[in-house]
């Protein structure tokens, strides 16, 4: 495994949305025990209490940011209760997350990846007190990832290793014969509707088109390559299934949302 080594480079993903102070909050806290940090934002859209996309997306965009990058998620319906927090080291990277599930696509994406949960004592060292019931984005999360950012704590600090993290919410594509099922998992701001099917499991397949809402949609390698309202699928720069349409909206054109079916078949078969 590639050891970390911080970089002061720490990104968020929330489902805090960015009417409200939380994410702000959390950075000033980041900022007062490490001004030095480095913070992006990766997203704050995610849909409240949706853990699985924030996973779906950490889980492909982190190798395009610098090793030694701390990645901090909060999409925490269980806050306050007796979930735990789960950190998940991995290619020298280092994952902060409720073990809610939110962490599983990372770990079954990456290599080698090792699992921890934050023992108590880790907070208490780090000076961790009066943790409010409702925002543990401000009150433990970004202590942590600051102190991890800065040096000050090695991730194998954290608690011991584990294998039984909370498994993830979305099932994996079925991959048949003649076709391959699977679904929606997030519709981006342009409305094109990206699935969990990725171009592995789509090898076997001869001439592929997709089969959704009733509608065979061609295979297309961009989207220039449909007219101006014809539906399309193609793979997009996350090596995902998108089903877009030509300078609309996919999602609106279909009345799709997550979770809805996809199937890529064969026009062979």
């Amino acid at each position: 495994m590639t050891r970390f080594e911080p970089s002061g480079v720490v990104t968020l993903t929330t489902d805090f949305g960015l009417r409200d102070p939380f994410v702000g909050v959390m950075k000033g806290q980041i900022l007062l025990r490490f001004p030095r940090a480095t913070l992006v934002d990766l997203t704050h859209e995610i849909p409240a209490h949706w853990p699985a996309e924030a996973g779906f997306w950490l889980a492909r965009a982190f190798r395009y940011f610098p090793r030694g990058t701390v990645h901090v998620a909060v999409v925490d319906p269980g806050v306050g209760g007796t979930r735990a927090i789960a950190a998940v080291e991995t290619e020298g990277h280092v994952f902060l997350a409720p073990d809610n599930g939110l962490l599983a696509p990372v770990m079954d994406g990456a290599a080698a990846p090792v699992a921890r949960r934050v023992a108590e004592s880790v907070l208490e060292r780090i000076g961790v007190r009066a943790v409010s019931a409702t925002f543990h984005g401000r009150d433990i999360f970004a202590p942590v990832a600051a102190e991890l950012a800065s040096g000050r704590l090695e991730p194998g600090q954290l608690g011991e290793a584990c294998t039984d993290l909370v498994p993830g919410w979305l099932e994996d594509p079925v991959v048949a014969e003649s076709h391959v099922t699977g679904a929606v998992v997030t519709i981006d701001h342009f409305g094109n509707l990206i699935t969990n099917i990725e171009a592995q499991h789509l090898r076997h397949l001869s001439e592929a088109a997709v089969r959704v809402a009733g509608r065979d949609v061609p295979m297309r390698r961009i989207y220039a390559d449909a007219r101006p309202g014809e539906y399309l699928a193609l793979m997009n720069s996350f090596g995902v299934l998108e089903i877009a349409r030509a300078e609309r909206s996919a999602a609106e054109g279909l009345g799709l949302a997550r979770g809805a079916p996809v199937v890529v078949f064969s026009k062979r078969s």
